[in-house]
């Protein structure tokens, strides 16, 4: 049919890369990057004379088109495609950086390259594979699937698709069942960053949006599975295999009897290594209506297991017990897709049918007795060694990131401070600002900084800074000697204008007052603080001196990859006048709803994970926030925010994107009467 051709995948090691490159170039980034010698090259059925593009598909991630090939000859010739299907990264900027960092091209890609050759089953031939992990551009050259009809995951599958369906599967599964190297293949083998408290906040949307469409006993299997979910996410998965994540007929071309497969699977760049029954229990549980399902169940379930082939490592009735655990898996599904996608009709039509059906399979199966009591998740903790600096991913966007503010607001002056290390750009940030009522905002900001060898100590020609944790998770230490500006208008420094001059000279000490805490979502955590020490604004006798006696605080260390013009959100810390400190965090992810992430902490340290953030505010004209309103759930939180002082900073990416980034230290009101004060910052991507 078609062949992989070897040393095109630029993800290899840097030799083989460029052999690559020189020899079939870079991955094709549009349609119009195509020639007919390429095509040639790349498909190897005789010479191309001609092409033809249209566009398919409407995917998010990717953009898809149909190439309609001519030969120069008029022989025919059966092994010779009349089309192809070029599928390249999405035209949207942000559509490309998500894929990228999500890993989602390249996972497709490796598949395509380096297992999809040794499978049977319904999968695509494949001419070219490439991606560059740097830019996101990528490429696939697959054999074409029409004629074909896609399936309709509402209607259902028909019993003859279903059973060819979970036919396929078996064959495509079988031969890689238990593969060691496979097992560790770090691009196969991604944390799913979904955990209770995140799937307990997204179930809170779901229930407020769908309320009057889910049936009570379908409400009981979902509260189970929120419930428990962490231990469920936990439990010894079963006999492992190649999971494609989205086994479901909208991922599916069934052929006419003139097509060159009787189905193709599409979109593998969900593809993972993890519990090989997944896919199973996905499709029967959400691509058959019930009552069909429970008329074909055990033929269905017995024709994927002798598919397996002969030698396969697992027995009919482990796997009929495996789709029963997974049977859950479609239920999460169709709770957190529906939550991180834009809402349209069909959509709510779709994920309405999916919970009904997972849900009804879950019941039909016994299988809520599987799951492990309902508890509430403990908070992780770093540990000492978190404090370090840590190895450095191979991602373009990988930084690591030491954060730390204060609030006095007797002397009406708060200050905050980053030091980023972008390693693979071998560049380093320094921000430093310090503002409050009627004073002007003082800045330190070089977004140039050339990659310190030693991540404790920074040195310019303007800027020497120094930090330390010397007793770990409890004390650290900053010190600073700049010139910054001063900026009377703080909404310059968001138009990259130049201010006035000024020294600036700080030694400050936080100390732990709370619960170092870790988040599970992401490589991070925050620590509750009280600061003391000195700053000095200027020099000779106009200089003025602050010195600061446990004044609120907070500080923060993360690393990992980190995109700043690819989402919008709102971050803060909090700190009230009766001990309690909040973290919270709404993310705006582009076409799906807000993600609220954080935890508030009572005087005696105890951490309650935050399942709902709201926030609305207020902003000037200038692009500065005025002031906030803040609900937080759990904790019947409601509270007025009043920004204080203003000391935003401009990002600029490498391509040209730029994100607004007010920064503002702000006084609070609770409505059961507490007062507080502390920093917030909104990401607003232009």
């Amino acid at each position: 049919m078609g062949r992989v051709l070897p040393g095109t995948l630029t993800v290899m090691d840097p030799a083989a890369e460029r052999d690559a490159q020189q020899d079939l170039g870079h991955a094709i980034e549009r349609p119009d990057d195509l020639t007919t010698s390429w095509l040639t090259s790349v498909i190897g059925a005789g010479t191309v004379s001609d092409f033809a593009v249209e566009r398919i598909g409407t995917g998010q991630m990717s953009d898809c088109y149909r190439i309609r090939l001519t030969y120069a000859d008029d022989h025919p010739d059966n092994a010779r495609p009349d089309s192809v299907v070029l599928k390249v990264a999405a035209t949207d900027p942000v559509s490309r950086q998500t894929g990228l960092a999500m890993g989602l091209y390249e996972r497709e890609v490796r598949f395509y390259r380096d297992i999809a050759p040794r499978l049977p089953g319904p999968i695509a031939p494949c001419y070219h594979a490439a991606v560059d992990t740097a830019t996101g551009v990528f490429d696939l050259l697959l054999g074409d699937a029409g004629p074909a009809a896609v399936g309709d995951e509402i209607a259902g599958a028909t019993a003859e698709q279903a059973m060819l369906a979970v036919t396929e599967l078996g064959r495509m599964q079988g031969p890689l069942l238990g593969d060691a190297t496979l097992a560790d293949a770090p691009w196969l083998n991604r944390d799913a960053p979904l955990n209770q408290a995140m799937i307990a906040g997204l179930y809170a949307g779901f229930v407020e949006r769908y309320a009057d469409q889910i049936a009570p006993e379908h409400r009981v299997v979902c509260e189970r599975l929120v419930e428990a979910f962490d231990g469920y996410a936990a439990r010894d998965p079963g006999i492992q295999g190649l999971v494609h994540g989205d086994y479901r007929l909208d991922n599916m071309l069934f052929g006419t009897p003139d097509a060159d497969r009787p189905l193709t699977v599409v979109d593998w760049q969900t593809v993972s290594w993890g519990a090989a029954l997944t896919d199973l229990a996905y499709f029967l549980g959400g691509s058959l209506p019930s009552p069909d399902r429970r008329a074909h169940y055990d033929s269905l379930l017995a024709a994927y297991h002798q598919a397996l082939g002969p030698d396969a490592p697992i027995s009919l009735a482990e796997v009929v017990e495996g789709v029963r655990r997974q049977s859950f898996f479609g239920v999460m599904m169709a709770i957190v897709s529906s939550m991180l996608v834009v809402q349209t009709e069909r959509g709510d039509r779709m994920f309405m049918t999916m919970l009904q059906r997972h849900c009804d399979h879950a019941l039909d199966t016994d299988a809520l007795a599987t799951l492990p009591t309902p508890a509430t998740p403990e908070s992780l903790r770093p540990s000492d060694e978190d404090e370090l600096a840590h190895p450095a991913g191979d991602e373009p966007l990988w930084s690591e990131s030491w954060y730390a503010d204060f609030v006095d607001a007797a002397q009406g002056l708060g200050g905050w401070f980053r030091l980023g290390l972008i390693p693979n750009q071998r560049t380093a940030w320094f921000h430093g600002l310090f503002c409050g009522p009627d004073r002007p905002t003082i800045a330190v900001a070089d977004v140039e900084v050339p990659l310190p060898e030693d991540p404790w100590a920074l040195r310019t020609d303007a800027i020497e800074f120094a930090h330390s944790a010397s007793a770990p998770l409890q004390t650290y230490r900053v010190q600073v000697r700049a010139t910054g500006k001063a900026y009377p208008d703080p909404s310059a420094l968001l138009r990259a204008e130049s201010g006035d001059p000024v020294e600036l000279a700080l030694d400050l000490v936080w100390t732990t007052v709370g619960t170092p805490y870790r988040y599970r979502v992401t490589t991070r955590y925050e620590i509750p603080c009280l600061v003391s020490g000195e700053v000095t604004v200027g020099t000779g006798p106009q200089a003025a001196r602050y010195q600061f006696d446990s004044v609120p605080a907070q500080r923060d260390h993360s690393w990992g990859v980190r995109d700043w013009w690819s989402m919008d959100w709102m971050w803060s810390a909090l700190h009230l006048d009766d001990g309690t400190h909040l973290h919270a965090l709404s993310l705006r992810i582009p076409n799906t709803p807000a993600i609220s992430i954080g935890y508030l902490q009572d005087a005696a340290g105890t951490v309650t994970e935050l399942q709902q953030v709201d926030i609305q505010t207020v902003f000037d004209d200038n692009g500065l926030p005025v002031s906030a309103k803040l609900v937080l759930q759990p904790g019947d939180i409601e509270a007025n925010v009043e920004v204080r002082g203003q000391a935003p900073v401009r990002l600029d990416a490498l391509d040209g994107r730029v994100s607004q980034f007010p920064r503002a230290w702000v006084s609070l009101s609770t409505a059961d009467g507490r007062t507080g004060v502390g920093w917030m910052e909104w990401n607003r991507n232009l």
